[in-house]
């Protein structure tokens, strides 16, 4: 005679609702990303907008002190690297970890135009901005046609 037991409530465990939602992610998204998550690797948000003079790429990376954040600028892709720490309680214990830990890197090509000599990185209160210049764009202009006689012509 086989026993049926009722399990009530299956996610009320915030270690096993959290291994369930990684199982989710590693199921529904692409191989690449499934393997970020299992690896505790984030992607932090990222915000791009333009101005007359430049681009302005805006990263989420609240709770990351300057030193762990690295920009890198390498053949038209800006790429912004670094990690954070798990948090960790003296007294007391967690019930949900749903803040990203661990090591993050977001890479960003450079749309033809910009001039990355000339960009600069700004970080304030959790939001580190990229701001990469634009170059002046090339205007169109008319050459002039000039002939030259041929050797040995009589023109």
């Amino acid at each position: 005679m086989t026993t049926l037991v009722r399990f009530r409530e299956p996610l009320r465990n915030a270690a096993m609702n959290g291994e369930f939602e990684r199982l989710m992610k590693t199921i529904f998204e692409s191989p690449a990303r499934a393997a970020a998550v299992s690896n505790n690797a984030w992607t932090p948000p990222l915000d791009v907008w333009e101005t007359e003079g430049e681009l302005v790429y805006a990263f989420d990376l609240p709770g990351i002190p300057e030193e762990k954040i690295v920009v890198d600028l390498e053949d038209s892709t800006l790429t912004v690297s670094g990690s954070r720490e798990r948090s960790e309680l003296e007294d007391g214990r967690f019930f949900r970890y749903e803040r990203p830990f661990g090591e993050f890197t977001r890479s960003v090509a450079l749309p033809e135009g910009t001039d990355d000599v000339e960009a600069r990185a700004h970080y304030a209160n959790g939001v580190l901005e990229v701001h990469v210049e634009k170059r002046e764009q090339s205007k169109p202009r008319r050459l002039p046609v000039t002939a030259t006689l041929e050797a040995g012509s009589t023109d």
